[in-house]
């Protein structure tokens, strides 16, 4: 493989400016291909990031049969990430693909199964892993300075006016948004999810049609109990994209408020009511050379070249994935459920 990876782009959205923004800066990564099911829309992509030497199509394997790339970065609309990621593994192409990486857990199973079968990399833009803040969340956590963790709780409470499909889409908060916080509760705990009991409803006054706001208690492994709270129909206070989050351990709580927000106690007493606790010191992130989607590509670029595993391969993402549809199934059948996902 040569120094310099061949990649076609597939759906040229609005999402593209995340990660043509970065990759449009790369000097080992060259846009050979533009796919998209209107022209125009490639079209514009390739106006407005120079891509003067990229070939537009509306046909997939067509474009990859033409130009024999390397890579192929799945923008498209999840109902086609399947599809799209199969194909892409079979003419012998790694991928990289936004969230989330299907919509239920057989295609996920099926995008596994073809890049076990090619030999090639699959792996899932989880933006939220390549943040300062929660690498450095995530350290504290499992520092072993609060002891073992036993708890860990996130908040998510926003008002967003989107328009468009979200409002008419069912399990909208679930689906759309809430992968992106469980997969957060892995990488923090660094555990499995085992089990989950989920409630979800529309609340009075939400402008979204269906599931607007819900509330998860997931069993982890190694005795871990993480809760989920959530709305998309919450005005006034709001919390980060990111969430609120408190990790509570055996010997102390640490919180982080989704940005530059840090706090924590760990007992330093052994009687008394209340067992005497000392402020954590806490210093701030150490920066990371990308962040973002620029993260999550920059490891799935190093992992390419240098036959690695990149954080957000597809078989550990798949477990977040199905986190997601356990805590719809959970909802519609009112009981607690298994998280499974092979």
């Amino acid at each position: 493989m040569s120094d310099v990876l061949k990649t076609v782009l597939v759906g040229c959205g609005g999402i593209t400016k995340a990660w043509l923004e970065h990759v449009t800066t790369r000097d080992d990564v060259v846009l050979v291909g533009l796919v998209d099911i209107d022209p125009a829309q490639a079209r514009r992509v390739q106006t407005t990031y120079g891509l003067t030497d990229a070939q537009i199509g509306t046909d997939l394997a067509a474009m990859l049969d033409a130009v024999n790339p390397d890579v192929v970065f799945d923008c498209t609309v999840p109902p086609v990430h399947a599809a799209v990621a199969v194909t892409a593994l079979e003419h012998g192409c790694h991928v990289l693909g936004e969230k989330p990486m299907a919509t239920s857990v057989a295609d996920a199973q099926r995008i596994n199964a073809a890049a076990a079968q090619a030999g090639k990399l699959h792996a899932v833009i989880q933006n939220r892993r390549y943040l300062d803040g929660i690498v450095h969340y995530r350290d504290l956590v499992q520092s072993g300075r609060i002891g073992a963790l036993t708890t860990l709780n996130a908040d998510f409470y926003l008002g967003p006016h989107f328009g468009g499909f979200r409002e008419e889409m069912e399990h909208v908060l679930l689906i759309d948004m809430a992968i992106h916080s469980l997969d957060q509760a892995r990488f923090i705990s660094g555990a499995d999810p085992v089990s989950v009991y989920c409630h979800e409803w529309n609340p009075p006054g939400s402008w979204y049609a269906h599931g607007a706001s819900a509330m998860a208690i997931f069993e982890m492994s190694d005795g871990i109990v993480f809760n989920y709270r959530g709305s998309w129909s919450a005005q006034g206070k709001p919390t980060t994209w990111a969430c609120d989050w408190r990790a509570v351990g055996t010997r102390g709580t640490v919180l982080w408020d989704g940005e530059d927000g840090f706090a924590g106690e760990v007992v330093t007493g052994d009687e008394g009511f209340f067992y005497a606790t000392t402020p954590m010191e806490i210093a701030p992130p150490a920066p990371l050379p990308y962040t973002g989607h620029a993260g999550v590509i920059d490891d799935f670029i190093a992992a390419v070249k240098t036959g690695g595993v990149p954080q957000t391969v597809g078989t550990d993402n798949i477990k977040s994935l199905a986190m997601v549809y356990a805590a719809i199934e959970s909802a519609e059948r009112g009981c607690k459920v298994p998280v499974v996902w092979s």
